[in-house]
């Protein structure tokens, strides 16, 4: 009786083909729920530091520069990272996506580490008492 069963998935396989993915020939496609590569939109970062203190590896690192120049320093170890996705869960302004695509393989350790740096632009200065005249 079971020699019927196995044929049957035999002819199965013969008929439908191979169940691997033919890779060279077929790119993977990534379902919408691909847990993957973090990203960050450091402009609408406010530098909290909640991610890095919910991240279970500590893959990511955030400095906040002082408040006369607003720098913000953020970075991640994609070596480290278990792709969980507690960061984007925590993240107040939403500036952390989880693209769903993995980090491509890398061959020194340098090269996993993601670092974004962010300076705002500067304001133009204004003497005491004087308005900014646009020119038309």
């Amino acid at each position: 009786m079971k020699i019927f069963t196995m044929s049957r998935t035999v002819t199965g396989n013969l008929v439908q083909g191979p169940a691997t993915l033919m890779y060279p020939k077929r790119p993977r496609e990534f379902t919408k729920i691909t847990r993957g590569q973090v990203n960050n939109d450091i402009e609408t970062c406010i530098a909290c530091g909640l991610c890095s203190k919910r991240c279970p590896v500590y893959a990511i690192t955030v400095v906040k520069g002082p408040k006369e120049n607003r720098t913000k320093d953020w970075e991640i170890d994609h070596l480290k990272c278990c792709t969980c996705g507690l960061c984007v869960e925590i993240c107040p302004k939403q500036s952390l996506t989880m693209a769903n695509h993995y980090f491509p393989p890398v061959t020194e350790r340098t090269a996993g580490i993601h670092k974004l740096h962010y300076t705002p632009p500067e304001k133009p200065e204004q003497a005491a008492g004087q308005e900014v005249k646009n020119e038309d």
